[in-house]
């Protein structure tokens, strides 16, 4: 995609932090880090989430934030990190090229999960697991 932030990145039009690169992928600082050592991972092929990314780079991509999420996790001494994708903007993405954060963490930094609510009643969570294993039969 012609117009997409990070497809410039891959072609080398703008510049990042680099972290890693091999012939698929490309790892870099986040900009706007929550903190430091915050970094994205992106499939340079250009998809916009997981549901139109193929399963070789799905593959490929969760590997590589194993030995990238190593790396930060040893060198930045962290004592935990989230692993983060937003898919959509309804869900946070804002720049629709699939990316994954990798996030360090350190005991009280602020950082706070989302929100949680409980189900309202047994018949709800057997309708919403219905929904969901109907379509995965």
């Amino acid at each position: 995609m012609n117009d997409c932030i990070f497809c410039k990145i891959v072609r080398g039009e703008l510049p990042c932090y680099k972290i890693y690169e091999d012939n698929e992928t490309l790892a870099f600082l986040d900009r706007n880090p929550v903190n430091p050592g915050h970094t994205l991972l992106i499939p340079k092929k250009h998809s916009e989430t997981i549901l139109d990314t193929n399963d070789e780079t799905l593959k490929k991509l969760i590997t590589t934030t194993k030995k990238i999420s190593k790396a930060i996790f040893e060198s930045m001494k962290l004592e935990g990190f989230n692993i983060g994708i937003n898919q959509f903007k309804i869900a946070g993405q804002v720049v629709p090229h699939l990316h994954i954060h990798i996030m360090p963490r350190h005991k009280n930094d602020g950082i706070k999960l989302w929100p949680s609510r409980e189900y309202e009643s047994e018949k709800e969570k057997n309708n919403v697991q219905k929904k969901i294993t109907r379509l995965l039969k």
